[in-house]
């Protein structure tokens, strides 16, 4: 039997010739291949089926195939446009609702259909670990939305993966949006009406649609918040400073170096709501930027944490597996690219030649001058062993909800081909990522409600620092520790000046004699909580000081590496990639440039010679 007509085949042929069939669309091409389901112009991407054709998995596919189809049919997106909220939580609700009208419609008219999407569902939900999830948050409550509105719109419950978390969130939505749910039903074949039933919900939870109507700063979306930066920032500026912030020094090294992050021992705690006694967050005095100092309202929440603490081992191992699907294709990147870089970092660990010496081994290249005139010296030549700096890099890897997807996934695949790359140089590599340990603020933000919401609270959001990898350990020990990206839950809020301070200072902490600090990120940072009550810019200005102060007062060496989103505006060296095949280049190009660099002066040294 050829490979055209293997079982295999057969059946994503009539997958395929199904999708275009419901979606009533002859143009649309189809692939299969190992990631997420998705949607692009006239391309649909489904998942790779198994060879072994198991029951489960085939339904899975077709599931996710109908899904798409469904989506084709009865969605348009100029409406969806037009009426989309853009707050990201209310955004990822109206999003969710509208998929589960698409596939309502066609659950209640074809019941093979309705088999096939319960089945994907019970997939996804069951690979998201959503059995194991015993908390609320903005990820759950999306999906109760969603599970809940199907139930309305088709008679069906919720996937057993899910159920629990439906019946976690049930009580306080019926009470809010019960009436919300019966209107869905009844405008389902509407878009336009059902979208506007949509934001109704969202209003009713109190959610924000986006739109610049409310006077009310703590209810308002980043977005909006952005816009108001330059009046709120006028009237910090004429608002008094504590005095604790005006005696802040002007040399900011002894603010940072050698001091741990708030939240990782070694220090006591301030009183909530006041600049810790250390301050070593660097504010006005890098760079002349008016406001108010920054610091938390509260610190003892904040955790730094392995990545085993958060995962089971065996949850670890299938999120693992997942991410090594998605490295297949990039084998060999991988095998490229330790090679290139291996040969040029070996080669400056070699030996090297001094020429033009009075005695020595016979300098043969010289020769020919010899030839030409007689008169000419004899030169030689001396082997000389070269110094090659003892090195670690830590990378730093942004966990936030806007990462959720494809972009963390080219995160994870980078930290794991830098690893394995490097450390076959030599090189030892520190793999660190940065979250919240809640959306919207957590028991710091309860803690200031609690005392009366005091003026200028700072940061109102709890620390999550993952260390997925340390320096010491080899990556055979780390690598299931990557896995945990893909997690369901663990991306939030990102606060991303603190997160280069802590990686920062565990790179002064160590011994190696060159140290270079790669950021992966994806754009700005963003915390509602702490956005809400403060100056729009309040995060922002503390990550350019402290981008400041690394580039122009540490010994690190810092590069950023934009997932998607230009970062230069940010970091002096940065790059922007926007898929994994381009990671290969990227890493290579700006790892080799920066050890080119090796006998370079350092930031430091050039700013005291310009000093003298």
């Amino acid at each position: 039997m050829s490979e055209a007509q293997t079982p295999l085949e057969e059946f994503k042929r009539a997958t395929a010739a199904a999708v275009r069939a419901i979606a009533e669309r002859d143009d649309l091409k189809i692939e299969f291949d190992a990631d997420q389901p998705g949607l692009q112009g006239n391309w649909a991407r489904l998942p790779q089926p198994s060879r072994e054709m198991k029951a489960d998995d085939v339904a899975q596919v077709r599931g996710e195939a109908d899904a798409i189809a469904l989506r084709l049919r009865h969605h348009d997106d100029d409406i969806h446009a037009k009426r989309a909220p853009k707050g990201q939580t209310a955004r990822s609700i109206f999003e969710a609702v509208e998929q589960a009208r698409c596939q309502a419609l066609g659950a209640r008219r074809m019941a093979g259909v309705a088999a096939n999407l319960a089945a994907a569902l019970e997939a996804r939900y069951r690979g998201k670990g959503m059995e194991q999830m015993s908390e609320k948050n903005d990820a759950s409550l999306v999906e109760a939305l969603r599970l809940m509105a199907r139930e309305r719109l088709t008679g069906e419950p919720p996937p057993k993966a899910a159920r629990h978390v439906v019946e976690l969130w049930r009580p306080w939505l019926d009470a809010r949006v019960g009436m919300d749910f019966t209107e869905f039903a009844r405008t389902a074949d509407d878009q336009e009406a059902y979208a506007q039933v949509a934001c109704k919900l969202i209003a009713d939870l109190d959610l924000d649609l986006g739109e610049d109507q409310s006077d009310d700063r703590e209810s308002k979306p980043a977005e909006v918040r952005q816009r108001g930066a330059a009046d709120a920032q006028a009237t910090t500026e004429g608002r008094p400073q504590d005095a604790e912030s005006d005696g802040q020094r002007e040399d900011g090294d002894e603010e940072v170096d050698g001091k741990p992050l708030p939240g990782s021992g070694g220090e006591q705690p301030a009183a909530p709501g006041q600049p810790r006694a250390s301050q070593h967050w660097p504010n006005r005095g890098l760079g002349g930027n008016r406001g108010p100092a920054y610091h938390a309202f509260a610190t003892d929440h904040d955790e730094i944490v392995s990545a085993d603490e958060l995962c089971g081992a065996e949850e670890l191992s299938r999120l693992r597996m997942l991410l090594d699907q998605q490295l297949v294709g990039l084998q060999g990147v991988i095998r490229k690219l330790a090679n290139r870089l291996q040969r040029r970092l070996l080669a400056k660990q070699s030996r090297a030649w001094e020429f033009d010496l009075d005695e020595g081994i016979l300098d043969a290249g010289k020769l020919a001058r010899i030839v030409v005139n007689p008169e000419q010296p004899l030169s030689f030549k001396r082997e000389k062993d070269t110094q090659f700096r003892d090195t670690v890099v830590t990378l730093l890897i942004d966990n936030s909800g806007s990462m959720r997807g494809r972009p963390i996934a080219i995160a994870a695949m980078s930290a794991d081909i830098l690893a394995r790359t490097l450390e076959r140089c030599g090189v030892r590599v520190e793999i660190l990522g940065f979250t919240t340990r809640a959306w919207k603020g957590g028991q710091s933000r309860e803690r200031w409600i609690a005392q009366g919401k005091p003026a200028d609270p700072g940061r109102l959001n709890d620390l999550r620092h993952i260390v997925y990898k340390p320096a010491g350990a080899p990556w055979r020990r780390a690598r299931k520790s990557l896995g945990l990206m893909l997690r369901e839950g663990i991306l939030k809020e990102n606060i991303d000046g603190e997160a280069l301070l802590w990686a920062h200072t565990r790179l002064l902490q160590r011994n190696e004699e060159r140290r270079i600090l790669m950021v992966i990120s994806d754009g700005m940072p963003v915390d509602d909580s702490t956005l809400s009550v403060n100056p729009g810019n309040y995060l922002e200005r503390h990550l350019r000081d402290v981008i400041r102060y690394i580039e122009t007062r540490s010994p690190v060496e810092l590069i950023a590496i934009g997932i998607s989103h230009d970062v230069t505006r940010y970091y002096r060296r940065a790059v922007t990639i926007v898929d994994a095949e381009q990671l290969g280049r990227a890493l290579i190009e700006h790892l080799a440039e920066l050890f080119d660099q090796d006998e370079a002066p350092t930031s430091r040294q050039m700013n005291k010679k310009r000093a003298g």
